[in-house]
């Protein structure tokens, strides 16, 4: 078994508390948070862009954990209600249209206040979508 004689352990603890305050330089001397969860709860005002033209939707989410509801309205659809999902920085939801088309959403986080991502019109085509959070009123 090796023996560590107190000038060793000396020079030991030095280099750790000299590896330390370097660690902690680097970081200006704050700690590092980890990164937010995702929160996708508020009002967010879409842009879906189809081969037909760009509709621009009023979607309200409300996020509790890893679950997601809401409405979707548009001019042309009413309201709309649909429920969906979230994991990491995606998230999907179904909006069932009256007509009996459900419309499946999936998109990612791209910053706080910032989605995009894919429609899929229940196999009969598809378009892009990203939107914008509203600020609180």
């Amino acid at each position: 078994m090796p023996f560590i004689t107190p000038a060793t352990k000396r020079v030991l603890l030095s280099f750790v508390a000299v590896a330390t305050i370097a660690v902690a330089s680097a970081f200006g001397g704050r700690a590092v948070s980890p990164v937010p969860a995702i929160d996708l709860t508020g009002t967010w005002k879409y842009a879906v862009v189809t081969e037909n033209g760009t509709g621009t939707p009023t979607v309200i989410m409300k996020q509790t954990g890893d679950s997601l509801s809401g409405t979707y309205e548009s001019g042309r659809m009413g309201v709309l209600p649909f429920k969906g999902s979230v994991k990491d920085s995606s998230f999907a939801f179904v909006i069932n249209t009256q007509g009996g088309a459900a419309l499946s959403f999936k998109g990612v986080l791209v910053s706080a206040n910032v989605v995009k991502g894919d429609v899929d019109f229940g196999g009969a085509g598809g378009a892009t979508f990203s939107g914008e959070r509203q600020a609180a009123k």
